[in-house]
């Protein structure tokens, strides 16, 4: 059973979701609230589902960036605003969905965030696609990698797990690791979903 804990202020939504998690006999909603007191320091869990917007104006930003070391946070959120997306992926959230996308791709969001893969809806990513695609006033100059490297983020921009990656690529998962190490120190990203953000970017800045 994957176990995960829900975080939103609309008790509606909470106990919809509950019941569409239950049938499935794959998930455990262990925890739910509205708020994040709910988590109470539990670790053992799969997914964090958190709304965007507890009950207030602003995106729950700073909470995301704390609890994304600790919790596969997916952030569930009314909103598909480009901004909104942008940055819970760069707070450290590994996916991203609306409370209008259909219920199976809640399923399939959960299966691929507790894997600690990285989910957006096809929807979702073309906006974020455009947003990246825009053009930036003062663009930052793109940073050097070596040949392998290149192709190691192209393969992570495309959504392959790292394993996948060591299959494509011909190589062992821990040379993918080592790989991965040095773009992350290079590019300055903390996290995965900073990465994936960084190697989308960094595909539509080159076309």
């Amino acid at each position: 059973m994957i176990k995960i804990a829900v975080v939103d202020d609309h008790d509606l939504i909470r106990h919809g979701l509950e019941h569409l998690l239950h049938s499935t006999g794959e998930f455990e909603v262990v925890l739910s609230g509205r708020d994040l007191d709910v988590l109470d320091g539990r670790t053992d869990l799969d997914v964090l589902i958190l709304d965007l917007y507890l009950g207030v104006d602003e995106p729950c930003l700073i909470a995301i960036a704390e609890l994304s070391p600790l919790y596969n946070v997916l952030v569930m959120s009314a909103s598909a605003r480009p901004d909104d997306l942008v940055h819970a992926i760069r707070a450290g959230a590994r996916g991203y969905v609306t409370k209008s996308d259909p219920a199976e791709l809640m399923t399939t969001a959960l299966r691929t965030v507790a894997a600690r893969g990285f989910y957006l809806s096809a929807g979702l990513a073309d906006i974020l696609h455009a947003h990246l695609a825009a053009p930036a006033p003062d663009p930052e100059p793109i940073v050097r990698l070596a040949p392998r490297e290149e192709e190691t983020l192209a393969y992570i921009a495309q959504g392959f797990t790292y394993d996948q990656i060591a299959r494509r690529m011909g190589i062992k998962k821990s040379t993918v690791d080592t790989h991965i190490e040095r773009i992350r120190r290079k590019l300055q990203v903390d996290n995965k979903a900073q990465l994936i953000a960084a190697a989308l970017r960094r595909i539509e800045r080159r076309r």
